[in-house]
């Protein structure tokens, strides 16, 4: 007979994740740094009392919104590349749903997070009970059932026995680098309290080892010959890469055969951005190098990417009528993508056994000075942007559009006091912050921005989250980053609409000595889906922060005036508004003097943000409207580059 240890649920589940250990590559770490937690109702006194009670090494972080401080999860996973983590618990019904969206952005990048929401009563004896969910055709539904959607893996503990299976199997899925991702044990609150004598087995150190697979010789022969046919072959580094630990060997293969390489923003910055192969970013958000050399492959590794339609511009930037695909992917599902030559198996692993059967072929590409007067372009055009200036009535913006620049610019300057072009500021900020800093950004014009001309001078020192592209990701996300690597300044950058969206844990970052440094930039525009709007023929519609309009009944008054380094201010951060270079660079230095977290209020000009190179993107353009514009963007611009994109 086993010996066995009576705990309540809650209380045993504490005890198991704290014996819970992550090996990879000879490296054993703690799988859980702690717990993020609101407590309310439906897990205050079950999952509160049992940390209260015995924590063992788990940390207990207090949020202050339940979607920011599971952002903050995120970004501590990412940062960690996977290794370590952090589980999230609320309270029942509205605690739960903040954190929905949060598990959706987890899922969507891979990003392995716990989710412990409170749950309804299992016994139904005092339904309907404060915030429950009534469904009168299934009374078992619950607010919890919405995460089923969005993680890899759910299960609802209506016994006290079913936490040993629930938490196995959440083991497996949270270690498992092919289909990680966000897993919800729901939890009811009569259960949680509820006393079960638990084998002690069950407790037991348990190290759960993310191995690297190996494919078969017949893939990697396969590849080999795939290989050999072709001329002109680009590498993906994506974010697989980086998450297998395995930029060194990726490295090694395109030096040694010569392959130049383009990067999705999960792999970008782990390579740095000097090396000369490196084309920086690729796709629908991709920089002018990388693009040049993606028109005309003939072949494209790609390696631990999920071939999402930025990545490969909707399917249409490779253009080369011989365009074949090579798919270096641990997950069999991301591998069938484009219709490749899979590979399925550990990127490291891989490109090793690749090298192993390549190099005795003698194969080399057939690039001559292509590949260098792609970087020689893109290091160029990127200076060029970095130091563009307003230069009055004769500016042209870098999105030049049918939006009245002069009028808006004009309006915008007198309101702020600033004439800063984005690119200019993300010019100066990629100058002047700390060499090793981390870069946390998400949503709005800013991650194309970033993956376009950011140079990246420091492994780790890039982390933008563009899998979901959640608004609200970027502050919480960079308390999470300096969880992960405290001895690095980290900058949260942001637009004014994903700030006024969520930064909930930035009065967090105070309460927790963990400084973080934010800089919003403010167009007053959401300027992103405002140029998307306008460049497929519609009018300015519904994005412009604007006051409500009393003669015309629509949202096309002043612009609203805010002031976010006041904001930042009333937490405890020190902020700063800058209108000038000589301000922003003023502002930089200042802010790494402190110990407590900053923020610098950056007004932007509208449409100054970089524009594609190359690109394209397939949106749902309307094919009947009254607009003649909308009617020529859909028959010129939509059908044509429709013809033209793969059909899988």
């Amino acid at each position: 007979m086993a010996k066995t240890i009576r705990l309540t649920v809650a209380q045993a589940l504490v005890k198991f994740l704290n014996n819970q250990y992550i090996e990879f590559d000879g490296k054993e770490n703690p799988m859980f740094e702690g717990i993020f937690g609101i407590f309310g109702h439906g897990n205050i006194i079950g999952i509160g009392q049992a940390l209260e009670e015995d924590a063992g090494h788990l940390i207990m972080r207090m949020g202050r919104n339940e979607q920011g401080m599971a952002h903050s999860a995120i970004g501590f996973a990412k940062q960690k590349r996977r290794k370590q983590m952090y589980a999230c618990t609320s309270s029942v019904g509205p605690g739960a749903a903040n954190m929905v969206t949060a598990a959706a952005t987890a899922t969507a990048n891979c990003i392995p997070i716990l989710f412990l929401p409170g749950d309804t009563y299992a016994d139904r004896q005092p339904d309907p009970v404060l915030q429950q969910m009534e469904q009168p055709t299934n009374l078992s539904i619950t607010t919890n059932d919405a995460f089923k959607a969005v993680c890899k893996y759910w299960d609802r503990v209506t016994r006290p026995e079913i936490l040993m299976t629930a938490c196995i199997n959440a083991m497996r899925v949270l270690a498992d680098p092919a289909d990680t991702g966000a897993v919800c044990i729901a939890l009811p609150q009569d259960v949680e309290g509820e006393a079960y004598d638990y084998p002690e087995y069950f407790f037991k150190k348990r190290v759960h080892h993310i191995d690297r697979p190996i494919p078969s010789a017949r893939a990697i022969q396969e590849a080999v010959e795939l290989i050999k046919r072709k001329k002109k072959p680009l590498m993906i580094f994506g974010g697989g890469v980086k998450y297998s630990e395995a930029e060194e060997t990726f490295r090694k293969f395109a030096e040694k055969y010569q392959i130049p390489f383009g990067e999705t923003q999960a792999g970008k910055g782990t390579i740095t951005w000097e090396h000369p192969l490196n084309l920086g970013g690729l796709g629908e958000t991709g920089g002018l190098g990388a693009n040049l050399i993606a028109a005309e492959a003939d072949l494209v590794i790609g390696i631990g990417t999920r071939y999402t339609d930025f990545t490969t511009s909707s399917k249409w930037i490779y253009q080369n009528p011989e365009v074949e695909f090579l798919n270096i992917n641990v997950s069999k599902f991301h591998a069938y993508k484009m219709d490749g030559v899979q590979v399925v198996g550990d990127a490291g692993a891989a490109l090793e056994a690749l090298d192993a059967a390549l190099e005795p072929t003698g194969w080399k590409p057939g690039y001559t000075n292509e590949v260098r007067d792609a970087k020689t372009k893109n290091d160029a055009e990127v200076d060029r942007i970095f130091h563009l200036d307003y230069t009055g009535k004769d500016f042209v913006p870098e999105v030049n559009d049918d939006l009245d620049f002069q009028k808006v610019s004009e309006e915008f300057i007198k309101l702020t006091g600033s004439s800063l072009p984005q690119t200019r500021v993300l010019g100066v900020l990629n100058e002047c912050i700390p060499q090793d800093a981390i870069v946390v950004g998400a949503s709005g014009s800013l991650p194309g921005d970033l993956q376009r001309a950011w140079r990246a001078k420091s492994v780790g020192g890039y982390h933008v989250e563009y899998g979901f592209s959640c608004m609200g990701y970027e502050v919480n996300a960079a308390l999470g980053a300096k969880l992960a690597e405290p001895e690095r300044e980290v900058y949260a950058f942001v637009g004014d609409a994903a700030y006024m969206m969520l930064h909930s844990e930035l009065p967090t970052s105070i309460a927790e000595h963990k400084k973080i440094n934010v800089v919003v930039f403010d167009n007053m525009t959401n300027g992103c889906i405002n140029n998307l709007e306008i460049g497929h023929g519609q009018g300015s519609y519904g994005t412009e922060i604007r006051f409500r309009n009393e003669k015309t009944g629509q949202l096309d008054g002043g612009f609203v005036p805010i002031d976010f380094a006041m904001n930042a201010a009333s937490y405890g951060c020190k902020s700063y508004t800058v209108h000038t270079v000589e301000e922003l660079k003023a502002a930089i230095e200042d802010a790494k003097k402190q110990t407590v977290s900053t923020l610098i209020d950056v007004k932007v000009l509208p449409k100054t943000m970089v524009h594609g190179y190359g690109d394209w993107w397939r949106v749902g353009v309307a094919q009947v409207s009254k607009s003649e514009k909308v009617h020529k963007v859909y028959e010129e611009v939509m059908v044509p580059h429709l013809d033209a994109a793969r059909k899988y």
